[in-house]
């Protein structure tokens, strides 16, 4: 997959994008990774990309034409068919484990990060749709650009070690992920499950299921409402459901 990032803070993705998975994922050649400054596109020899708003208030805006002249470029240089152009903004629609894997069987994915104030509105136009991370506002719009692309790169097939580690994570099938431990067995009186040693697959496989379900029913029960339980679940839940109203 091919992920360029149209920003005009370019260095702050060598951090993230330049050590583990997603590191891995490009020396593999399973990730090819551009930034694209903005500035390289400006009209004037200041390089300058924002000005003032119309009407008036605080703050500066992104001008559409250094943004349109960076996308024109992509798209005479680079030419994939299943291509999704992505705009960070606090308006847009919650990033998700479900959107992440919708993306992940796109050839190319570009990002368009604002900064200071925000995007001319004409800059929407090159979007094919506008996320967020979440109902708050940040900076610019580089830290959720690196937030999609971590989730999105889990999806690709060879990027994580073991093909089973995906479905198992939070949120990949609806529900949060099932309680995980490692040696030492005992530690501070704190012990490890027993079923987890039986060697039972099916019955290790049924407990994590049942412990996904407690984990989401006490932290996000707005979950349940979405995920695709059947009857035992159901019934496991409102048992989990009787017993807090008896608590009470």
């Amino acid at each position: 997959m091919r992920i360029d990032i149209v920003s005009l803070f370019p260095d702050m993705f060598r951090g993230p994008f330049n050590d583990s998975i997603i590191q891995r994922a490009q020396d593999n050649g399973i990730l090819n990774i551009h930034i694209l400054n903005p500035r390289d596109f400006s009209f004037d020899r200041h390089k300058h990309v924002d000005d003032s708003p119309f009407g008036g208030g605080s703050g500066m805006v992104l001008k559409p034409e250094p943004m349109f002249r960076a996308m024109r470029f992509l798209s005479e240089t680079t030419s994939y068919e299943r291509r999704r152009v992505l705009l960070m903004s606090p308006d847009g629609e919650v990033f998700s484990q479900r959107k992440a894997k919708e993306l992940s069987v796109y050839d190319q994915l570009i990002f368009l990060c604002g900064h200071y104030e925000g995007f001319d509105a004409r800059i929407t136009e090159l979007a094919d749709e506008v996320l967020s991370i979440g109902d708050y506002v940040l900076t610019g719009g580089e830290l959720p650009a690196m937030v999609m692309v971590d989730a999105v790169a889990r999806m690709l097939p060879g990027v994580l070690g073991s093909e089973e580690s995906a479905p198992t994570d939070s949120f990949y099938h609806g529900l949060l992920e099932f309680p995980q431990y490692t040696r030492p067995r005992e530690y501070h009186g704190r012990c490890v499950p027993e079923i987890l040693f039986s060697g039972d697959h099916a019955k290790i496989a049924a407990w994590r299921r049942r412990e996904s379900l407690r984990t989401t029913f006490e932290r996000r029960p707005d979950l349940l409402e979405k995920a695709d339980l059947t009857d035992e679940d159901r019934a496991f839940i409102d048992a989990l459901q009787a017993n807090k109203n008896d608590d009470r």
